[in-house]
């Protein structure tokens, strides 16, 4: 593993334990010399995370649609920021640029994201990990959809164990050294057709 992919939020949430995290996940991406790909903003828990892994001494790759950069988001302290046409663009842009995908908390397009990456890897194109840095449990409602989506048979017992949820960096760490990207879905032929 080389660079990994963090979606995370633009605000910096209610809790100081989400900021205490970004931080934690920036020095711990550092020390073992992980590159970060985020989405190239300067504010809320992404500029925190940025701003920590740059004064750690690493490096830190943004992605962001050209309509963002216009607007003025873009954190100009970045190694490197890719500008792409937009959103669908800078999702694939950042999986392609990635080895393991984190979700820090975040609104509505951090999970957008991460659950747009783990869809493409049961699709069979994304390779990457997908994992939830479960601060406070606040992705807890999320995985307990999962688990109910899992025994509802919308999603196979085997795909679900490729998702991971955990308050442990180490854990996280552990879960995408040694994972095995789901197999390709495969459909039975329509009847009628």
């Amino acid at each position: 593993m080389e660079k990994i992919a963090v979606y995370c939020g633009a605000s910096v949430g209610s809790d100081s334990a989400y900021q205490k995290a970004a931080v934690k996940l920036g020095k711990y991406l550092v020390k073992r010399d992980l590159e970060l790909v985020y989405g190239g903003g300067g504010i809320g828990l992404m500029g925190i995370l940025a701003n920590q892994v740059l004064s750690s001494g690493g490096k830190v790759h943004g992605v962001m649609p050209q309509e963002l950069v216009e607007r003025g988001a873009a954190f100009n302290k970045l190694t490197d920021l890719k500008v792409v046409a937009d959103m669908s663009v800078r999702k694939q842009t950042m999986l392609a640029m990635s080895d393991g995908c984190i979700a820090l908390p975040g609104g509505p397009g951090t999970l957008e994201e991460i659950i747009e990456a783990f869809s493409w890897a049961r699709l069979g194109d994304n390779p990457n990990p997908c994992t939830f840095y479960n601060v406070n449990g606040y992705y807890d409602p999320l995985e307990r959809m999962f688990d109910e989506m899992t025994k509802k048979e919308f999603l196979t017992v085997t795909d679900r164990k490729k998702l991971f949820f955990s308050e442990s960096l180490d854990d996280i760490f552990s879960f995408m050294t040694s994972y095995v990207p789901p197999k390709i879905r495969t459909y039975p032929k329509a009847s009628g057709l």
